[in-house]
C-alpha cells in the first residue's frame, strides 16, 4: 500500500527540477499564508465584525425604544440618530416590509448581521439587504402596523482593515515568489546546460568545449564531464589514426598481390586468389566504415522525404514501393542518415524479390517502415543482428563477403540521432524494419 502510494504522490510531481524546486519554497509560503490569514479572519476580523454589528442592533433598538417611549419628537430623535450615530431612519406604515430577496450564507456581513437581529429582534421581524446598494445596508424592522426602514453605510458593520491586510499579506508574497523564480531559474540553468550537453554529445554531435557555471557541485559535475568527454574524444582520434594506418599497411601488399596476379599463368587459380583479395578489400572497407570518425559531421536540417525518394530511385528497381509523405524536415547528419537506409535496403534486395517503404509522420516523430518478403529474421534473434560482427547464418553464401557489421552500423546512427530501431515480423512474410526518429 505504502509503495502504490508513493508512486502514486510521484505521478502528481512534476517532472522538471525547476518546477519541483519551486514547489518546495513555493508551498510553505502559501501554507504559511493561508494559516495566517484564516487564523487573523477568525480571531480579529470575525470577532471585530460581530462587535460592530451587535453595537448597531443595539443602537437601532435603542431608537425603538425612544421612539416608543413618546418623551420626543419623532422626527428629532430620527434627525439625532442621523448626525451622530450614522443612522438614516424612517418609520413606514405597510404590513409587507419584507422584499424578496436570495440570502447569501457565504457572506460574513450577512450571517453575523442575521444572528444579532433574530436573537434580538425576532425570527419574522426583520428583512435586509447587503447587495443592492454598494456602501450602504438596507434594512427593514417590523414596528406595530408598520416598519422603520434603516439605511447604515457598511463600514459600521465591517472593518477595512481586512482588506489591507489581505492586500499587505499577498503582495510580499508574491514578491518573494517571484524572487525565488529568478533565484532559482539561475540556479537550475546550468544543470539544464549540462543536461543538454550531455545528450548532443551522447548523439554523436561536435558540441564546443562546455564551460562549467554554477553551484560548486554543478560546477564540479561539469568538469568531470568534460574530462570525459575529452578522454572519449582522444579514444576515438586514436582508433581512427590506428585503423587509418592499418588500412594503409594492409592496402598496400594487397595491391601488389593483385598486381602479381596478373603474372600467374595458370587462369582458374589466377581467378580465385582475386576473389579471395576482393574479399579481403570488401571485409577491411566494412571494418573501416564501423570505426570511421564521419560522426563528427555537422548536424543540418533537411528533407527526409526528399532524401528517402532519392536513396530509392538510385536503385532503379521495380520491384521497390513506396508511400512517402511530402516536405518532413529533421535536423540530422544527412550522410549518415542516407548511409543506414542505404545498408537497410541493400540487406532487403540480397535476400528478398519483393520491398515496401513507408515514410509518415506522427507527432514529433517520423517513422519509416520497411517491408520484405524474405527469409526473414527469428523472433530470438532481433537483437543479437544488431551486435557487431554477428552472423544469424555462418552458412549463407554471402558470409565471407560480409563481417556482420551492416545493421550495427545502421543502429548506431538511428540511436546517435536519438531515434530507435525495432525488427518485426513483416506481413509479406519477410522482415519488417521500423526506424523512429525525432523532428
Amino acid at each position: 500500500m505504502s509503495y502504490g502510494l508513493n508512486k502514486y504522490i510521484k505521478n502528481l510531481l512534476p517532472r522538471r527540477l525547476f518546477y519541483r524546486a519551486l514547489l518546495i519554497v513555493a508551498v510553505p509560503i502559501i501554507v504559511l499564508q493561508l494559516v495566517i490569514t484564516i487564523v487573523f479572519f477568525d480571531s480579529l476580523w470575525i470577532k471585530t465584525n460581530k462587535g460592530m454589528t451587535k453595537a448597531l442592533v443595539g443602537e437601532m433598538k435603542t431608537f425603538m425604544v425612544a421612539y416608543d417611549n413618546g418623551q420626543y419628537n419623532n422626527n428629532d430623535l430620527s434627525g439625532l440618530f442621523s448626525i451622530y450615530l450614522d443612522l438614516n431612519v424612517k418609520f413606514k406604515k405597510d404590513e409587507f416590509f419584507d422584499k424578496p430577496l436570495k440570502e447569501r450564507w457565504f457572506s460574513p456581513i450577512d450571517r453575523t448581521l442575521r444572528r444579532e437581529l433574530k436573537s434580538n429582534i425576532g425570527v419574522n421581524s426583520y428583512w435586509f439587504d447587503t447587495t443592492s446598494y454598494k456602501s450602504l445596508i438596507h434594512i427593514n424592522i417590523k414596528h406595530n402596523d408598520g416598519y422603520f426602514e434603516f439605511f447604515i453605510p457598511k463600514d459600521r458593520v465591517t472593518s477595512t482593515s481586512a482588506r489591507l491586510f489581505a492586500l499587505w499579506i499577498t503582495l510580499p508574497a508574491l514578491l518573494m515568489i517571484t524572487i525565488a523564480i529568478i533565484f532559482l531559474k539561475n540556479q537550475t540553468r546550468p544543470i539544464v546546460n549540462l543536461a543538454k550537453a550531455a545528450e548532443r554529445f551522447g548523439r554523436g554531435e561536435d558540441i564546443d568545449e562546455y564551460r562549467p557555471s554554477g553551484a560548486m557541485e554543478i560546477r564540479q559535475a561539469g568538469l568531470e564531464f568534460e574530462k570525459m568527454r575529452k578522454r572519449i574524444l582522444r579514444h576515438l582520434n586514436q582508433r581512427s589514426e590506428m585503423l587509418s594506418g592499418i588500412s594503409h599497411d594492409l592496402r598496400t601488399p594487397l595491391t601488389r598481390l593483385k598486381l602479381q596476379l596478373s603474372f600467374i599463368k595458370d587462369k582458374d587459380l589466377s581467378d580465385k586468389m582475386s576473389l579471395d583479395i576482393n574479399e579481403m578489400e570488401a571485409m577491411l572497407n566494412e571494418y573501416l566504415q564501423f570505426t570511421s570518425s564521419t560522426y563528427s559531421e555537422k548536424d543540418e536540417t533537411f528533407d527526409i522525404s526528399e532524401l528517402t525518394e532519392d536513396i530509392i530511385n538510385k536503385y532503379n528497381n521495380k520491384n521497390i514501393s513506396k508511400k512517402i509523405i511530402p516536405r518532413v524536415y529533421m535536423n540530422g547528419r544527412k550522410n549518415l542518415i542516407e548511409r543506414s537506409l542505404s545498408n537497410l535496403i541493400n540487406n532487403s534486395i540480397k535476400y528478398a524479390k519483393k520491398i515496401d517503404l513507408q515514410l509518415s509522420k506522427k507527432n514529433n516523430s517520423v517513422i519509416i517502415i520497411i517491408d520484405d518478403d524474405g527469409i526473414g529474421v527469428p523472433k530470438d534473434e532481433y537483437q543479437n543482428v544488431f551486435k557487431p560482427f554477428y552472423k544469424i547464418d555462418k552458412g549463407r553464401g554471402d558470409s565471407k563477403a560480409s563481417v556482420g557489421l551492416g545493421l550495427s552500423i545502421t543502429s548506431d546512427i538511428i540511436k546517435s540521432h536519438g531515434g530507435n530501431i525495432l525488427l518485426e515480423k513483416s506481413p509479406l512474410n519477410g522482415l519488417r524494419v521500423k526506424i523512429f526518429l525525432p523532428l
